[in-house]
């Protein structure tokens, strides 16, 4: 049996929602990197569209909760599993989060059985379950772990989570994340972390937009809008909707679609309604890709999406619509919000307002929706930004670059070890004390700190 190299370990895999992580995988494979793939949960009932079947046939899904402590409780009593994680659960009992505990030394039991070919490495997408999961392998079976931060894992994550975010970033090996805006506020916050982090894009397969666009037949692009995404509050639609207002008081000529089905569905048709703007607002409610880029290439003249922060702090980061309209040869226009702006390059690919602010969202509107020639420029410069930044083929790159320069990013610990920022104790994990991952007839656990444990790197 081949050596995998990497193992991914996913909360849910393959998600609609989450295509990127699809996308990531078959390019790394395409690259000669074929990693193992755990998911948490079992997502084979989702409608996935454009996933080969032979990636779906290879991830390892997780039994269901109550199975899974099943059968980690049987091999504990078999003596299958290594003394940290018997020691862990004889210690944790019902605590919080127990089911990290449980997802790791079932995947840990799972890399075992693999011997010489179990990979030495995992990465998770989110600093959420998946990350946890990892850190917790990391604990029990000695895996170096590295995960990419996104968005709301990082703006709105507090320190109740097991471990905290603190501690993630502490004891991963890596952490990538997608914007330099992430990357700036995730080093200011933790400073000793900050050379273990670093900025990947996440990567776009741009050619399906590019020749849609290039057989176009645009006779109906003039005025239209397009706006695609959950209908959540971090996406601003209901700004977009009062902007558009500002465009029918002003007899703006033009159409804005909103594709995208979400609990604001109501509200937001309700505000449409109230700004009797039923003949030039649709929600479209959710379409297939396939039509998406069709309405993208032939039916639309400029691409808004309106991010804005929510109210418990959450936001997007770097919208994948936004990439997908860039690819499209559309100019976009959006708001100044987290890593939006090295996307829309303002005056250059777009146009960017502040937050919240749909006065000045809709003057942006009205500027390209009356000056054709501006929006082509700004389509074109914005296929060149996405295919100098976004393409998948340059970012899958990158992600490898990463993942090689690891092992040289483990010095990072030996400083903090120099200035004595472990204990003894993780010290001498790092030296190799390996003592607890072994197997043993019985767990003694005299001298087991839980803990200390934990705390270890």
């Amino acid at each position: 049996m081949s050596r995998y190299h990497l193992a991914y370990i996913f909360e849910r895999f393959p998600t609609f929602t989450q295509t990127f992580c699809v996308r990531e995988i078959l390019e790394l494979e395409r690259m000669g990197v074929r990693p193992l793939i755990f998911s948490i949960h079992d997502t084979r009932d989702e409608k996935v569209r454009h996933y080969p079947e032979e990636l779906l046939q290879r991830v390892h899904f997780l039994p269901p909760e109550e199975e899974l402590i099943a059968k980690v409780l049987k091999w504990k009593e078999a003596n299958e599993l290594p003394q940290s994680v018997v020691l862990t659960l004889r210690h944790w009992g019902d605590r919080p989060d127990k089911n990290r505990v449980y997802e790791a030394a079932y995947i840990s039991h799972v890399l075992t059985q693999l011997g010489s070919a179990a990979p030495s490495h995992t990465h998770s997408h989110f600093a959420g379950m998946g990350a946890r999961t990892c850190w917790w392998l990391r604990k029990f079976h000695g895996t170096s772990f590295s995960f990419t931060a996104h968005a709301n894992d990082i703006f709105c994550c507090g320190e109740t989570q097991i471990p905290p975010l603190s501690s993630l970033f502490r004891e991963a090996s890596l952490v990538v994340t997608v914007s330099d805006y992430t990357a700036r506020k995730l080093k200011e916050e933790f400073p000793i972390d900050a050379p273990r982090v670093q900025r990947v894009y996440n990567g776009l397969d741009l050619q399906p937009f590019v020749d849609a666009r290039a057989g176009a037949d645009r006779t109906k692009a003039a005025g239209g809008i397009l706006s695609v995404g959950r209908l959540i509050e971090k996406k601003g639609y209901d700004d977009l909707i009062t902007a558009c207002g500002l465009l029918r008081d002003r007899d703006i000529p033009f159409h804005c679609r909103i594709v995208g089905e979400g609990p604001l569905e109501d509200e937001l048709k309700s505000q449409i309604s109230n700004l009797k703007l039923t003949d030039r607002v649709t929600l479209t409610g959710p379409l297939g890709m396939t039509e998406i880029i069709r309405l993208l290439a032939e039916e639309t003249q400029v691409f808004a999406l309106a991010c804005k922060t929510e109210k418990d702090g959450g936001k997007d980061n770097l919208p994948t619509v936004l990439m997908e309209a860039m690819a499209a040869s559309l100019p976009c226009v959006s708001t100044r919000l987290a890593g939006v702006p090295e996307m829309v390059v303002d005056g250059v690919t777009g146009l960017l307002c502040d937050e919240k602010q749909p006065a000045a969202f809709a003057d942006h509107l009205v500027t390209l929706l009356q000056d054709p020639l501006r929006c082509e420029q700004m389509g074109k410069a914005g296929l060149t930004h996405a295919r100098k930044h976004f393409a998948k083929e340059e970012t899958s790159v990158n992600l490898l670059d990463a993942f090689a320069e690891r092992a040289s990013l483990r010095f990072d610990l030996t400083l903090a070890q120099k200035y004595g920022l472990l204990t003894s104790f993780a010290s001498r994990t790092m030296r190799g004390d390996a003592q607890l991952r072994h197997h043993a007839a019985k767990a003694r656990d005299k001298s087991f700190d839980l803990a200390r444990f934990m705390d270890c790197t």
